[in-house]
């Protein structure tokens, strides 16, 4: 079977001269469609900035970054933002809007894309559905938990139906009741809808669970 994911001799340095850093080094990594994918290492390591190159939010110095055995290095900016809408990612900080509602926070996307409002609102309620807080539809993100926020959040990356989905941290600003439950919800958005899951963390009991 062909990697969904795959990065070949990846190196990306920041700074220069005697202050240049190197956050990584010759990496090469292939992930397998619907695969959870879990990469741990310390603080500094450069596990986001790995992750991150996954969708060229980082552009590495050097190396190719493939989905589906396309090297995303190649392509204009017009196929990169098509390919990025499949590639979705969610952070530790949840990066929520904190004037929208749950539902709009969801809608984000999809309205980025062109969805008709009508559609996006149906879709975003099936999406809080799925991460099981219906009833949180016209809440902001001031008034939910850390772990809603998450929820809600995911329910946002899966807004635009990827077949990637990318956690830099996600779990590690929630406390352990709620990292398992969050763990549980992407075990089973990763089963059910066949998502690949690339899971980024220091903790090793989330990559053990």
């Amino acid at each position: 079977m062909e990697p969904i994911v795959e990065l070949r001799g990846l190196s990306k340095t920041f700074g220069a001269g005697a202050e240049q850093v190197a956050a990584l080094q010759n990496v090469s990594v292939s992930v397998q469609p619907g695969e959870i994918f879990g990469i741990i290492g310390l603080s500094g390591a450069g596990k986001s900035t790995l992750v991150r190159c996954i969708n060229l939010l980082e552009r590495p110095d050097k190396g190719q970054v493939l989905f589906h055995g396309k090297d995303l290095m190649t392509m204009s900016t017009k196929e990169l933002r098509q390919v990025r809408r499949k590639i979705s990612m969610i952070f530790q900080s949840f990066n929520l809007l904190e004037q929208r509602t749950s539902l709009d926070n969801i809608c984000f996307p999809m309205e980025l894309a062109g969805v008709p409002r009508a559609k996006a609102k149906a879709r975003a309620q099936e999406l809080l559905n799925i991460v099981g807080l219906p009833d949180k539809a016209n809440a902001y993100p001031v008034q939910l938990s850390g772990g809603q926020k998450q929820r809600i959040a995911i329910a946002r990356a899966l807004a635009s139906d990827p077949e990637v989905l990318l956690c830099d941290e996600a779990t590690s600003a929630l406390d352990p009741q709620t990292t398992n439950s969050i763990l549980n919800l992407l075990q089973n958005i990763s089963r059910e809808r066949k998502i690949t899951v690339i899971l980024i963390t220091h903790q090793m009991s989330v990559i053990e669970q």
